[in-house]
């Protein structure tokens, strides 16, 4: 971004920043035409990929106005400032898409949980088991209806369980 918002003025500038909280936003993102002169296809997908981040490691972090300049250290102060006053006038309109595109993943919530460690001794199949599983019981809420959902786990399948669970954050960590 470092010299590619200084081919604006300050009024194309602040376009430019509100279209890409717009594309955010669910809403019109600005488009490679209208700029097709200023940059070139590489430079435009970076500086729009920037610009994207930045707005949404903002809202997501909560920065305060010094750390936002301070990530726009390389860019002049009259975009910086642009840039800047964009992010505070729409911060809590990108709070709300982040949020619902976090929430759009999934309608069903997790409101409560217990979980048990048992250890089979045996089965009709075999006399000497020592196995040890876990009883996990899931209240899930999903359009208002409270659902329980049970399931018994050995330590394999825990295991996969545990590491679905953490690609899913992953991606809604990514979503944020």
């Amino acid at each position: 971004m470092v010299d590619l918002l200084s081919r604006l003025l300050d009024t194309d500038c602040l376009n430019l920043c509100h279209r890409v909280v717009d594309g955010i936003c669910g809403r019109e993102p600005p488009l490679r035409d209208d700029y097709s002169n200023t940059w070139s296809l590489q430079e435009w997908l970076e500086l729009l990929n920037s610009l994207r981040a930045l707005f949404c490691l903002a809202v997501k972090s909560s920065s305060s106005d010094e750390e936002v300049l301070a990530m726009l250290s390389d860019v002049g102060s009259r975009h910086a400032e642009a840039v800047l006053s964009v992010l505070r006038s729409r911060q809590e309109e990108i709070r709300h898409a982040l949020l619902d595109r976090t929430n759009s993943i999934s309608s069903a919530t997790l409101q409560d949980f217990e979980w048990q460690l048992k250890l089979a001794l045996s089965s009709d199949k075999i006399s000497s088991l020592h196995t040890p599983l876990l009883s996990l019981s899931l209240d899930v809420r999903e359009n208002g209806a409270l659902q329980p959902v049970t399931m018994e786990l050995n330590r394999e399948e825990l295991s996969k369980l545990i590491g679905s669970l953490e690609a899913a954050n992953k991606v809604v960590l990514q979503l944020k």
